[in-house]
C-alpha cells in the first residue's frame, strides 16, 4: 500500500491506517486492557453436566451471534456482535473444569472490529443449542450455548448397569422367578432365530416374577441458573435441596429392593418437562420433588407436601406457590425455540385421575413422618396445578422441606442433622406407601 504526502496531515492518517490494518489482520487474544463497543459484559458462567454442558454470558444488551461446528478436531466457533471487551470475557476461560464431559479449553480473541470470537475445543461432538433470554429477576440479558453430546445418554441403561448387582440379589433370594426368567429369554432368543417359523403361545410357559426393584425419582428442585429461593443468610434452595435428594439417595439405595434415579445430580438447570420425561424414561414408581418453600413473610414456617390437582389449588398459598415453581424455566432459561411444544403440552395435560389418587396416598405417608418431628405447614396434603408432578402414570409428589424465607428454619435447613431426618421421614413414608399400596407388576428387564 502506498502512501501519498509526507506533511503532519498525511502521517497522521498513515498511522490511523495502520491501526485499523492491525486490529483486523489476525486473532488477537486479551489483554489486561481491551477497547469497548457496545454492550457491557457483566458476568460469565459454565454449567457442565452429564446431559449437557450450558455457557451463559449475561449483558448490559442484547448480543448477536453467528455459530459453526468444525472437526478434525471438534470445535464450535461463536462470533458475538456488539460485545464490550473487559476482563470478564477472560474469566471464562479460567472458569473450564478439566473434568467437563465436553469442553477441553476456550479461546476468546477480538475477530474483527466489533466481533468477538470464542472458540470451544471440544473432547466429542455435540449438538449445539444458541439461544438469548430476557431479563427476568436479578438477570440482565443472557446469551447461552447448551452443548448436547450427540449421542445422548441412556438413563434407563445407566440405571439397569448400577443396579444389576441388587438385581441378582432378587434374583438369589426369588429361584423359581429367576428360573422363570432365564426361559422367558431363551424363548425369544429362539424366536428371534427363527423369524419364519410361527409359533403359538404356550400357555404353560413360565411366566416373569412380579417381584422386582422399585425405581424412586429423586427430583432436585432448580439448579444451575436457577438459585430457587435464597434464605436471609444467603442460602440456596438449589443446594439445600440437593444435600437432602443426596441423603434420601443413599438411604434408599440401602434397601435391599429399591434404587434411585436423581433428576439432577449437580449444579445445572434442567427444564420441568424434562423432569418429567427422565421419571418416566427410568419407569419411576414414584416421583418426588425436593424444595424449600419462601414466602413474602418471615414468619411463615414448617414442612409442606403437595400433590397435583386438575381442578384448581386447594388454597391460596398453594397456588401462589404452584406459580413460583412452574416459573423455573423462565429463570433457569428455557430454549423455547427448540422444544417441542406439542410434546410437552401433551404431557402435562395427560394427568390422570389415578394418579392424583395414588399420589394423595404417597403424600399423606410422607406428612405424616415428617410432622413426628418437624412442624408442618398444613396438617393435610395440598394440591396445585405442580408442572413438575403432570407425570401421567407415575405417582408424584412435592416436598417443601421447610421455609428458607425464615431465619430459624434456614438455620435448620442447613444443619446435617435435620437433613438426615427429612430424607429419614421421607423413606419411612415411601415404605408405609408401598406396604399398602403394591407396586403393578412390570418387566424384569428392568
Amino acid at each position: 500500500m502506498k502512501f501519498i504526502g509526507g506533511n503532519r496531515t498525511n502521517r497522521l492518517k498513515r498511522r490511523d491506517l495502520l491501526k485499523r490494518i492491525a486490529q483486523t489482520s489476525a486473532l488477537i487474544f486479551l489483554g489486561p486492557s481491551q477497547i469497548a463497543w457496545g454492550a457491557k459484559l457483566v458476568a460469565v458462567r459454565i454449567w457442565p453436566a452429564e446431559d449437557y454442558t450450558r455457557v451463559t454470558l449475561e449483558s448490559d444488551k442484547v448480543l448477536k451471534v453467528s455459530h459453526q461446528l468444525l472437526t478434525n478436531p471438534h470445535r464450535l466457533v461463536v462470533d458475538v456482535e456488539g460485545l464490550e471487551l473487559n476482563n470478564t470475557i477472560k474469566e471464562l476461560v479460567a472458569k473450564v473444569n478439566s473434568n467437563d464431559p465436553y469442553i477441553a479449553q476456550v479461546r476468546v480473541g477480538q475477530f474483527q472490529p466489533k466481533v468477538v470470537r470464542l472458540v470451544f475445543d471440544l473432547k466429542e461432538s455435540i449438538q449445539p443449542q444458541l439461544f438469548t433470554l430476557d431479563p427476568v429477576g436479578s438477570y440482565q440479558n443472557r446469551l447461552v450455548f447448551d452443548l448436547y453430546p450427540t449421542v445422548a445418554n441412556d438413563p434407563l441403561m445407566e440405571l439397569v448397569r448400577q443396579s444389576a448387582k441388587k438385581e441378582a440379589a432378587l434374583d438369589a433370594d426369588d429361584p423359581i422367578g429367576a428360573i422363570a426368567r432365564r426361559e422367558a429369554q431363551k424363548a425369544e432368543a429362539n424366536k428371534s432365530n427363527k423369524p419364519n417359523e410361527t409359533t403359538k403361545p404356550d400357555s404353560k410357559a413360565a411366566k416373569p416374577s412380579h417381584r422386582r426393584l422399585l425405581t424412586i425419582a429423586i427430583d432436585p428442585g432448580h439448579g444451575g441458573e436457577d438459585p430457587g429461593a435464597i434464605g436471609k443468610r444467603g442460602s440456596r434452595e438449589k443446594d439445600i435441596v440437593l444435600a437432602i435428594s443426596r441423603r434420601l439417595k443413599q438411604k434408599i439405595e440401602a434397601e435391599p429392593d429399591m434404587r434411585t434415579y436423581l433428576t439432577r445430580d449437580g449444579d445445572y438447570f434442567v427444564p420441568l418437562h424434562v423432569r418429567v420425561n427422565k421419571a418416566r424414561r427410568v419407569q419411576a414408581d414414584l416421583f418426588v420433588s425436593v424444595h424449600a418453600d419462601a414466602f413474602i413473610k418471615p414468619q411463615a414456617r414448617g414442612a409442606s407436601v403437595f400433590a397435583l390437582s386438575q381442578h384448581g389449588a386447594t388454597s391460596s398459598a398453594a397456588r401462589w406457590l404452584a406459580n413460583k415453581e412452574n416459573g423455573a424455566d423462565l429463570i433457569g432459561g428455557l430454549n423455547i425455540k427448540t422444544q417441542d411444544k406439542q410434546v410437552a403440552q401433551l404431557l402435562l395435560d395427560m394427568s390422570t385421575t389415578a394418579q392424583i389418587k395414588d399420589s394423595l396416598k404417597l403424600g399423606d405417608a410422607v406428612l405424616k413422618q415428617i410432622g413426628g418431628f418437624a412442624k408442618l405447614h398444613k396438617p393435610q396434603v395440598e394440591q396445585a396445578s405442580f408442572a413438575v408432578l403432570k407425570a401421567p402414570d407415575v405417582p408424584s409428589i412435592l416436598i417443601e422441606t421447610a421455609f428458607i424465607s425464615n431465619p430459624e428454619e434456614e438455620a435448620r435447613l442447613n444443619d446435617h442433622v435435620y437433613q438426615e431426618q427429612i430424607a429419614q421421614a421421607i423413606l419411612r413414608g415411601i415404605r408405609n406407601y408401598f406396604a399398602k399400596n403394591p407396586p403393578v407388576a412390570k418387566s424384569r428387564q428392568i
